[in-house]
């Protein structure tokens, strides 16, 4: 009787050595890097097969001091993270990006970090890197844990550094567009409900829309913040409406806070888009989800969480990303406006 002896499971050596490649080659392709070539990949992929290859995440970790783990720091409190549909997008082309490497996700939503939980928790070596999405100037517990781990950001850091990493959306050419659009349409005395001036998008979509008015020779109408929530919106709506200042378009800095102001305009009488006209931000789900709906600037948040994930795990592999990475942002035509 013949008694078959398992065969031994292939290394990445051996791989690298079929696939006709480097070891960090075959290191990063199992990774799901995308800086390796088509004909690198297909070779390795081939190697794989061929030699059955099953990466030994523990083995990996074990050797490289590894956690094989990410943070995702949402410097908010839970009520604004699971009640903006921009988090939900943005987590979802995180998870799909890393869904195709090894590595998984931890969330961690701090609003502020008094007791240095946060930051202690992801120095200790917990995680090998972290994503950073919704950062404000108070938020200094981040510098903290850029100072530990790899940090990529989503959108411009509130202190930017030369050798910070970060994925944006081109938010002052969004809110120009989006105002523009406005003043083509023939409104002229357009009124702004902003984001807070602690976070960078808020300040650079104020940016966009006075840069549009100057364009046009007009001058800006009063500007409320709203605190991109619908909260913040209704608020920020219900004192545009007492200052007694006229205006016949908004240009509303997120398609929340623009839920928010639309609820207030129905309780005063007043017709969207028949007497003011409205322009959002974002074109999340809540944009076809009020009446009228909304006419918006796209923001591509799924891309814009892939593409973070993307850029850490190319750091992590010991690549060299771009640190500057900027989206662009689509007007989309409905009934507000």
């Amino acid at each position: 009787m013949t008694i078959d002896t398992p065969r031994a499971t292939a290394t990445i050596e051996e791989v690298a050595a079929a696939a006709g490649v480097s070891r960090s080659t075959v290191s990063r392709v199992v990774n799901g890097s995308t800086a390796v070539s088509p004909a690198a990949l297909d070779a390795v992929q081939r190697a794989i097969a061929e030699l059955n290859y099953v990466p030994n995440r523990a083995a990996r970790s074990l050797a490289s001091r590894a956690t094989m783990a990410i943070a995702l720091v949402v410097p908010e409190d839970t009520t604004r993270f699971f009640g903006d549909p921009f988090f939900a997008a943005v987590v979802s082309g995180i998870n799909a990006r890393l869904s195709r490497s090894d590595y998984v996700l931890n969330l961690i939503i701090a609003s502020d970090d008094p007791r240095d939980k946060t930051a202690a928790y992801v120095r200790s070596g917990a995680v090998d890197g972290a994503v950073v999405v919704s950062h404000h100037t108070s938020d200094t517990f981040i510098d903290r844990i850029a100072a530990s781990v790899p940090v990529v950001y989503g959108g411009r850091p509130t202190r930017e550094r030369e050798d910070d990493y970060y994925v944006d959306v081109d938010n002052v050419a969004g809110a120009r567009r989006g105002t523009a659009y406005l003043i083509e349409r023939g409104y002229r005395r357009i009124a702004n409900i902003s984001g807070p001036v602690s976070m960078p998008a808020g300040v650079d979509r104020v940016d966009g829309f006075r840069a549009a008015m100057a364009d046009a020779g007009l001058e800006p109408g009063p500007i409320e913040d709203g605190n991109f929530t619908a909260d913040g919106g209704s608020a920020a709506m219900q004192r545009l409406l007492d200052s007694g200042a006229p205006f016949d378009a908004l240009f509303i800095a997120s398609d929340l806070m623009a839920r928010g102001a639309l609820a207030v305009l129905g309780r005063a009488g007043i017709r969207v888009p028949e007497d003011v006209a409205i322009m959002g931000f974002d074109d999340s789900p809540v944009a076809v989800a009020v009446q009228p709906n909304l006419t918006t600037m796209r923001q591509p948040s799924h891309e814009q969480g892939e593409r973070m994930a993307d850029v850490l795990l190319q750091l992590l592999a010991g690549g060299r990303p771009d640190h500057v990475t900027v989206l662009e942002t689509q007007l989309v035509v409905r009934d507000s406006a």
